[in-house]
């Protein structure tokens, strides 16, 4: 078991990261000088609408780009650059020390091997266990994810689970090695409700017993709440408000961060007043507007807005990039 007490530098740190992919229309600013960073045994949650920039971030930082797409500035992780690693040295950090829960199973299980080899491989390269003890402790890692008569259930193809079921799988195989970082994209997509309280706990014992860092990226406000301790909004491919999950859900100061939240079900709302959207669509990537990128879905914009808003903090480490004072 590694050391739980947490360490004061961080375990990745993202510097004015950049991602873009070439298109026949021109050029798509995923990402846009976006920083952060966490610490082991710290949870980071990555929110936003789709296409926001969340998972686009994690794979240019795992060297998974697709093919058309490309990365600049740095993803420290222990001291190293990853964005300058190559292949090969990627590969020595991606599994052992770095894990990733992939949103979609389908695409993340290889149709034509049994569970059990993949599952199995990967311990036996990576901790350097004997193939009986590798079995059992997949085993033991595919019945804390629930999975039912897992002895039998290790020796089937991925065709043979449900869609859920395959994704716990996959939560399954995240967790084997018990990473230094985890990577969660919409891990508990697919999944129903008990099930999703059942994954975030097995996560939440990980970082627990381990100093496993988890980073979240997710639509689930509800699970970021119940596991992270800071949470990072992107919008356009920007960070537009960052802080503790007290900070961000109880006083948030980005007016898209509010729109989030006013438009997630709550029991405490009348019923008469139905639930809030935020009106308008995300920009075209392709053409990014000057100025506040949310400026014209903002129901407090100003002319003010039309100049790139500065990214403020306080004395707390809440920052939010918006020319408001932060008054709610």
């Amino acid at each position: 078991m590694k050391s739980s007490t947490k360490s004061q530098a961080p375990l990745l740190e993202i510097k004015d990261l950049n991602v873009g992919f070439d298109t026949p229309e021109g050029e798509v600013h995923a990402v846009n000088n976006l920083n952060f960073s966490i610490k082991a045994g710290d949870t980071l949650a990555i929110v936003g609408e789709s296409g926001a920039g969340k998972t686009q971030t994690v794979m240019a930082a795992l060297g998974l780009l697709a093919e058309n797409g490309h990365a600049s500035g740095q993803a420290i992780f222990k001291g190293n650059d990853l964005l300058q690693m190559s292949a090969a040295e990627l590969n020595r950090h991606r599994g052992r020390e770095i894990a990733m829960i992939f949103q979609d199973p389908m695409t993340s299980l290889n149709p034509y091997l049994r569970i059990d080899k993949q599952m199995i491989e990967v311990v036996m390269h990576h901790q350097g266990l004997n193939k009986n003890q590798a079995r059992e402790h997949a085993v033991e890692m595919l019945r804390a994810v629930r999975i039912p008569d897992p002895e039998r259930r290790i020796r089937q193809y991925p065709h043979e689970f449900s869609g859920g079921m395959r994704q716990r799988v996959i939560v399954a195989m995240g967790l084997l090695c018990e990473p230094d970082l985890l990577i969660a994209d919409e891990p508990t997509t697919a999944l129903d409700v008990t099930v999703q309280g059942q994954i975030s706990h097995l996560m939440g014992a990980l970082r627990d017993n381990s100093n496993t860092a988890i980073i979240l990226i997710s639509h689930n406000l509800g699970v970021v709440a119940g596991l992270c301790e800071r949470v990072l909004v992107m919008y356009a491919g920007e960070a537009v408000e960052c802080g503790s999950v007290e900070q961000v859900y109880y006083d948030p100061r980005h007016p898209y961060t509010r729109g989030l939240l006013e438009s997630v079900p709550r029991l405490d709302r009348p019923e008469e007043q139905g639930l809030n959207s935020i009106p308008g669509n995300p920009p075209n990537l392709l053409t990014l507007p000057a100025g506040c990128k949310f400026r014209d879905r903002c129901p407090e914009a100003s002319d003010a807005c039309r100049e790139k808003p500065p990214m403020q903090l306080d004395d707390q480490r809440h920052a939010w990039r918006c020319i408001l004072g932060g008054d709610t």
